[in-house]
């Protein structure tokens, strides 16, 4: 699911401190928001703010010096026609940047027409910066999953399973490794951009970890800040299954590497078998190192295959 509301005056509170901002016009229209219509269409929060531009409706729209200028140059009646055409755009909200002084013809179309208008002293770029990423995550499409959502050397890796295979207690001991925790049990993910799924622990579930016979354990409070985040990007998908699992429904060694579908992207995704005397921690560990080398290009596996096949060559 997509959320589809944010108005003028939620957007104004949210960053006002940060953006310094004033509303200096339009304050009648504190509920406007935008097009629901152009939210489902936005490929991402990028989409729904930019520069003035008479070619993108629906979003908001930020005027630094350029733009200004622009729409003050020329005939009395070339100005009145840029100013009047933001009409049709129909954005949620108007930004002046840079410490722009508001033409009154602006103003006045803002009133009339009961567009907000905030003006900034900080750049455009910045501003256009800032609210990108806040609609990005305000806008994402999102979804929750079942596991154990990790900092694993640097990579966001998501523990999944079956019940009762002991995902908390593998959590628990990969922290005690020096890896640092996310979220247990529920894990939101939010899709920021066209493949990229960011994964966050719920606001109640905050620096806690689960572990039957135990109860609850304070993450935060027994190793230290380090061993919690707030927040990493999801690259990897470990699931633990029993050996009947693996035997029924996984090859030993695929040919190609195996994915799972968030969210509309496809995220990597490693096979563990959980059994008695396995190090699962250093399984996991070593799966992450192997990801991190096929990020880089490395795949291990089609470079055997490549060896076997300059072998075959040679004795044929």
């Amino acid at each position: 699911m997509k959320p589809t509301v944010v108005s003028a005056d939620v957007l104004f509170e949210v960053f006002r401190a940060a953006l310094k901002w004033e509303w200096v016009a339009g304050l009648g229209a504190s509920e406007r928001r935008f097009d629901e219509d152009a939210v489902q269409a936005a490929r991402s929060g990028a989409d729904l703010v930019g520069y003035l531009n008479y070619i993108h409706p629906y979003r908001l729209q930020v005027l630094g010096p350029r733009e200004v200028a622009y729409l003050l140059r020329g005939t009395t009646e070339d100005c009145a026609r840029r100013i009047s055409r933001i009409v049709t755009l129909e954005p949620p909200v108007l930004v002046l940047a840079d410490g722009q002084a508001a033409p009154d013809a602006l103003l006045a179309m803002c009133e009339r027409a009961q567009i907000p208008m905030f003006a900034t002293p900080e750049p455009s770029a910045f501003v256009i910066d800032v609210l990108r990423a806040y609609l990005s995550r305000h806008f994402a499409d999102r979804t929750s999953m079942h596991g154990v959502f990790m900092d694993i050397l640097g990579l966001g890796v998501m523990i999944t399973g079956e019940s009762g295979l002991g995902k908390s207690e593998l959590g628990l001991e990969l922290i005690s490794r020096g890896n640092g925790l996310v979220a247990d049990d529920a894990v939101e993910l939010d899709r920021i951009n066209q493949t990229t799924i960011e994964g966050r622990c719920p606001e109640l579930l905050q620096n806690l970890l689960e572990v039957r016979g135990i109860g609850l354990l304070d993450i935060r409070a027994i190793f230290g800040e380090t061993a919690v985040r707030r927040k990493m990007r999801l690259k990897l998908i470990v699931h633990l299954v029993r050996s009947e699992t693996l035997e029924r429904d996984y090859e030993r060694m695929p040919f190609e590497p195996l994915t799972q579908d968030v969210l509309g992207v496809p995220v990597r995704k490693v096979v563990i078998q959980v059994v008695a005397g396995r190090n699962i921690a250093v399984l996991v560990e070593a799966a992450v190192r192997s990801t991190i080398l096929q990020l880089r290009g490395i795949d291990t596996y089609q470079e055997f295959v490549a060896r076997h096949r300059r072998a075959m060559d040679r004795k044929s």
